[in-house]
């Protein structure tokens, strides 16, 4: 009986309980991508496995220095732990994508690389949309009607300038990098 003292059939119960039952059972799938998963906070950053420890004076160019970071095993790992337990590593994950966008020699590779890089990092709500104003953003997409490995050269400086702006002075005043100084 409904609150207007209506009787309820029992089949709309058993209607509303499968529906309930499908829902639940979309929300315990297996994810479809990386997007989907919800990944733990780690709280210290992880150590940069199996790289050469640098001298304490490499460590300390890269203070001044973000190429000499992104450069070193060492350092390029420690940075992009560090990036990942602030949730921000997009723009590093950009910059080293288009590190190896530079490196394809197929046309039809290249046109296959850009468009997923613009999917994941350049469109509006992209997964891992990297911090680039719109008049950037529409440099980079007019470079993709055909792309060509300088595609995404205005972009990457954008992020690179803006990582040796905000992430690396983050970076050097960590306890991760304090540690490794010492």
């Amino acid at each position: 009986v409904c609150s207007y003292g209506v009787p309820i059939p029992p089949s709309i119960f058993s209607f509303r309980a499968k529906e309930i039952k499908t829902k639940l059972g979309i929300l315990l799938q297996k994810p479809d991508s990386a997007v989907d998963l919800v990944i733990p906070y780690n709280e210290k950053p992880e150590k940069p496995a199996k790289t050469r420890k640098p001298s304490l004076d490499e460590a300390l160019q890269w203070r001044d220095s973000l190429d000499k970071l992104l450069q070193n095993n060492y350092g390029l790992t420690s940075f992009k732990s560090f990036l990942k337990s602030e949730f921000s590593e997009e723009n590093l994950e950009f910059w080293l994508a288009c590190e190896d966008y530079k490196k394809i020699k197929s046309p039809a590779k290249m046109a296959e690389k850009a468009k997923k890089m613009y999917e994941e990092f350049i469109q509006t709500e992209a997964p891992r949309e990297v911090n680039i104003d719109h008049f950037t953003k529409d440099i980079t997409m007019k470079n993709l009607v055909e792309p060509s490995l300088s595609s995404f050269d205005v972009a990457q400086k954008r992020i690179y300038a803006l990582m040796e702006k905000d992430s690396l002075p983050r970076f050097v005043r960590s306890e991760f990098y304090q540690e490794l100084v010492k």
